[in-house]
């Protein structure tokens, strides 16, 4: 991929590549049967993040570095928890609570509608749609047919369960959402607060120091912090006891985090999460718009209780318009921005062959981190992050949907960029990061560890 087309895919986001750093991005798409532009998609979204790391490096004393992705490692990235390993076993994650709704159905005015069981959001679409826990794909289909799709997603909306509509590309650019992202880069970053710079001393790793506090769940907003610490972050992973998650997905994105749980119902646990803010220096997390300011934990409130915070948003639909705040997942945000559609190819809507949105709005929830470590160090401040699934999607589709899927060559063997380490599951063999640099390259210190494997505290600045 030359230099030239991989700049024209960063400024489609809003973004710039560096025209005086050395990035090399090898090989071209198809890797995966899609008509989008996924492995030179990821690889430019990661090689973003080694510009940016770069330069935080440079503001600690480092020298110059270069910085390859391969586009194969990288669109293998987008599917890394298919290939993990655990104790020799690999594959997808085993069904939850919910899944048997968890599919694109066809709708009785012609249109197809995705809908999403969330973790507990199963029993109220089967009641919406008339029918018992038990309902079987025949019966799904049925009660589906006899309801028009954007009637259905509307009526699922307003009792806030998870569904989109399999829009096309045309329709979500007349949607008030669509156009309401489609003002808007891929990453946002916004001012919430005054605070002095606070300067990064020379270290052996660009974000060596830096901690991370990490209140996400599946694959998007997990990758962020995943991402940070590859490059030398120290991320503590909160999660509470009561909430469901996929083991495997935790696997996946347990890279080089710590662990620990913590109940904010308890307001002796939620007085510990405010001092670990108070110790922070980026709170990333991804529930629901809203969800977290309820209990204190805002944007804002944050900037309060840690001057120069970053505080980091990941969503599905985006940040203001009408669907500011509506839940959704990776598989909704390509229904509704037209990845269905298209990659559906005239027939029935299918999905795209990998977590697109979900991993490269990791990468880019990553990159807007550090770009507002950058701007703290050199002007101070805190700041706000944002980024979401749609708009990721939406960036895919700007860099072209014209490849032929037939002539994808896939992602091959993998074995000379896959790692293997004892890890709190068991023995693993998972996929390296895709990102190279030359003085600092990514890597993950710690194994992955199951949720609540360790103490709500953090380690003493290195």
């Amino acid at each position: 991929m030359d230099r030239d087309r991989a700049a024209w895919f960063a400024a489609r986001g809003g973004l710039e590549l560096d025209p005086a750093l050395d990035i090399a991005i090898t090989g071209e798409d198809p890797v995966l049967p899609s008509p989008f532009h996924l492995g030179e998609g990821a690889a430019v979204a990661l090689a973003l993040v080694g510009q940016e790391a770069a330069r935080l490096w440079a503001l600690r004393g480092g020298r110059k570095q270069a910085i390859p992705v391969d586009v194969r490692h990288a669109a293998a990235s987008l599917r890394s928890y298919m290939v993990l390993e655990v104790n020799g076993q690999a594959g997808a994650p085993p069904p939850r609570a919910g899944s048997n709704v968890t599919a694109i159905w066809p709708c009785g005015d012609g249109r197809f509608i995705h809908l999403h069981g969330s973790f507990t959001h199963g029993p109220g679409i089967l009641a919406e749609l008339g029918l018992g826990e038990g309902a079987t794909a025949e019966e799904i289909a049925a009660a589906t047919r006899r309801r028009g799709a954007f009637e259905l997603e509307d009526a699922l909306a307003a009792k806030g369960l998870c569904a989109a509509v399999c829009r096309t590309r045309e329709e979500w650019a007349g949607h008030p959402q669509g156009q309401v992202l489609a003002a808007q880069p891929v990453v946002t970053l916004e001012p919430i607060g005054d605070a002095p710079p606070e300067p990064l001393a020379e270290a052996d790793r660009p974000l060596r120091g830096v901690r991370v506090l990490d209140l996400t769940r599946v694959l998007a907003g997990p990758t962020v912090a995943r991402t940070l610490a590859e490059h030398g972050a120290d991320v503590l992973h909160i999660a509470s006891p009561k909430l469901p998650t996929i083991e495997r997905f935790e696997m996946d994105t347990g890279h080089g985090k710590r662990q620990a749980h913590l109940d904010l119902d308890d307001p002796e646990q939620a007085a510990t999460l405010r001092e670990l803010v108070r110790g922070a220096d980026v709170f990333s997390q991804g529930f629901q718009w809203g969800s977290l300011e309820r209990r204190g934990f805002g944007p804002r409130q944050a900037a309060e209780l840690r001057p120069g915070i970053i505080y980091v948003a990941e969503n599905a639909f985006g940040f203001g318009g009408p669907w500011d705040g509506r839940p959704g997942w990776e598989q909704l945000a390509q229904a509704t921005t037209g990845v269905c559609v298209r990659q559906g190819a005239g027939g029935a809507p299918v999905l795209a062959p990998a977590a697109m949105n979900d991993y490269t709005t990791g990468y880019f929830g990553a990159l807007g981190a550090m770009m507002a470590l950058r701007r703290r160090a050199l002007e101070g401040g805190s700041w706000l992050v944002r980024v979401s699934l749609a708009r990721t999607s939406m960036w895919y589709f700007d860099l072209g949907d014209d490849l032929d899927p037939a002539a994808a060559r896939g992602t091959g063997d993998l074995s000379g960029v896959m790692l293997e380490r004892e890890t709190g599951y068991g023995p693993m063999r998972y996929l390296r990061p895709a990102l190279r640099m030359s003085e600092t390259d990514p890597h993950w210190e710690l194994p992955t560890a199951p949720p609540g494997s360790g103490e709500p505290r953090w380690l003493a600045r290195s």
